[in-house]
């Protein structure tokens, strides 16, 4: 006889349990030392970007190894001013517990900062980090001493207002040096803020429909510290996209970093690199700018990879209430089909809002499984809708390997299934056991750590890469790992989810395999490179040369 158990729901129902997911997700944010709280600046205006933020990143700012945790921060709006609020960034004291060097690192600065992208982009071995905000954005240099310094002016990215998102770190022009993408949402400001009301008196947030677009923009890198705007004649210019999220992806398959642009409630972009500095926006064409009634969603976070161990990516677009996660397999002729329905998926995220998600193989099992965030944007939504929540449950979908997800949250540990008024996640091996650790933010609220511990025996392989005819960080490389049981691919890469920023080394799981047969790795340089026989564990992988491990479980 089959053993079932049960559990209780966020909604308080009996529910029978899926088979054991194999991992669990222990809260651990305070006894890492964690000690976050994020602040909107909300005091009864209802100013649009207070719901909208913020953003995480796991990173290694101080090279040794471990992976320290950066939080965005919003501010006060002059005039209303009742608390410093400042960016933070924690350092790993590798034994589960974090300290707090914001202001040692020179972060303890005050932005109304929404989003984070963190990468090499000077190719001197550290990562900088780049800060979106509501005006101007922020480029941090590595100065490799611990500390950060302030380089946007000296960058060529200063004099810029705008209401910025996303952002992403990627070569497009494949010359080694990383180029900057950034998403930008509507044209706000407080003084042209819009007069929005569910009842006709009362104040609420507006919905984008009430802003004008605002074009994303891209800066070539030159190769000397400074970068150049070709949002225009690289063919990205577009006033109407009102842009919340960013990915990598290679949609035709041609070795060239391509883009994926998630709008809300406008078509979703994506951008064909055409080898010669310029991009043409196929997204009609290839079926991933509406959804498949033919409207434009609202589109939140966004991840791409490659989810069905096709060896082509797919994408995962986050939306509104009543909209659906959109999951899009990729087909042939550069087509995508929503398979979100037909996955389990889109009923299961009908009543969410949702905004980060991630592609990540939680379980070690070598299929790559999705966690999805969720929380409104309007504390009075409890008052017109039963349906939706202001705080909402997250979403973490195990993939069957059949083409199917089933949502395991609630039985990963109350922490996790708890409600949150959820936006940016990002995932990374924090405790260097091999599985992949989840931090979460909340508006207006704490950000959370949550340690991954898998019950069953699988086990994982991970590969850093260094980049040293490609970029550093070796962004745009991919690996392609063989067992007996098929091949998994990951491809290095920056962005994705949502204002957030996940870790860069690519991690497979083996199963209860110990090893895998082949180990490819595809440079963006051409350089391909091949290994036989690769035990499980951690390793580097330096560009023309062979890996080394790196023992640390």
């Amino acid at each position: 006889m089959t053993r079932r158990t049960f559990f209780l729901s966020p909604a308080g129902l009996l529910v029978a349990a899926n088979p054991d997911p194999g991992f669990r997700l222990v809260d651990v944010t305070q006894q890492a030392g964690i000690r976050f709280r994020h602040n909107s600046g909300a005091f009864g205006a209802k100013h649009l970007p207070e719901t909208m933020g913020p953003g995480c990143a796991f990173l290694d700012y101080d090279g040794d190894g471990w992976l320290d945790i950066l939080l965005v921060n919003s501010m006060d709006w002059p005039g209303h001013k009742r608390q410093r609020s400042t960016l933070a960034l924690y350092r790993n004291n590798r034994n589960g517990t974090f300290t707090d060097v914001t202001q040692r690192a020179g972060l303890a600065l005050e932005m109304y900062g929404m989003g984070v992208a963190v990468a090499d982009y000077d190719n001197d071995g550290f990562p900088d980090v780049l800060i979106t905000a509501v005006g101007q954005n922020r480029l941090f240099r590595n100065t490799g001493k611990g500390s950060f310094v302030d380089v946007t002016e000296k960058a060529g990215l200063g004099g810029r207002s705008a209401f910025s998102t996303s952002a992403i770190w990627c070569d497009y022009d494949r010359d080694g040096f990383l180029d900057l993408f950034i998403c930008n949402y509507v044209k706000w400001s407080p003084e042209h803020d819009v007069f929005c009301s569910v009842d006709g008196r009362n104040k609420s947030y507006c919905t984008p429909e009430a802003y004008h677009g605002s074009t994303c923009w891209l800066f070539r890198n030159r190769g000397n510290g400074a970068f150049e705007d070709v949002t225009a004649k690289s063919g990205i210019f577009d006033s109407n996209s009102k842009a919340l999220g960013v990915a990598m992806l290679d949609h035709d398959r041609d070795g060239w970093p391509d883009l994926f642009v998630a709008n809300d409630t406008q078509p979703n972009k994506l951008y064909r690199n055409m080898r010669n500095g310029t991009f043409e926006d196929v997204a009609v064409a290839s079926g991933v700018a509406f959804s498949e009634d033919g409207k434009a969603r609202a589109g939140m976070g966004v991840d791409a990879a490659d989810f069905d161990n096709s060896g082509v990516q797919g994408l995962a677009v986050t939306n509104f209430d009543n909209e659906m996660i959109g999951l899009y397999r990729a087909g042939t002729g550069g087509l995508y089909a929503d398979i979100a329905m037909k996955s389990g998926i889109g009923a299961a995220s009908r009543n969410s809002l949702g905004f980060g998600c991630a592609f990540f193989d939680a379980n070690l099992d070598g299929r790559l499984d999705l966690v999805a965030v969720n929380g409104h944007i309007d504390e009075t939504v409890r008052n017109i809708s039963r349906n939706h929540g202001y705080a909402q449950a997250p979403h973490l979908f195990l993939n069957d390997r059949k083409g199917g997800f089933h949502d395991v949250a609630a039985q990963l540990g109350a922490g996790f299934a708890e409600p949150k008024v959820a936006r940016g996640v990002a995932y990374g091996d924090f405790d260097g056991d091999g599985d992949l650790d989840l931090l979460i933010t909340t508006n207006q609220g704490p950000a959370l750590l949550y340690r991954n511990d898998v019950t069953s025996e699988n086990r994982s392989l991970r590969i850093r890469l260094t980049g040293t005819k490609s970029n550093r960080d070796a962004i745009g490389a991919t690996v392609r790992m063989t067992t007996p049981d098929g091949t998994q691919s990951r491809t290095v890469k920056t962005g994705g989810s949502y204002l957030s920023q996940s870790e860069m080394a690519v991690t497979f799981g083996l199963g209860r395999r110990d090893a895998a047969g082949r180990v490819v790795v595809e440079w963006p340089s051409g350089l391909v490179q091949e290994f036989k026989d690769v035990k499980a564990g951690a390793y580097e992988c330096t560009e023309g040369k062979m890996m080394r491990a790196r023992e640390r479980y």
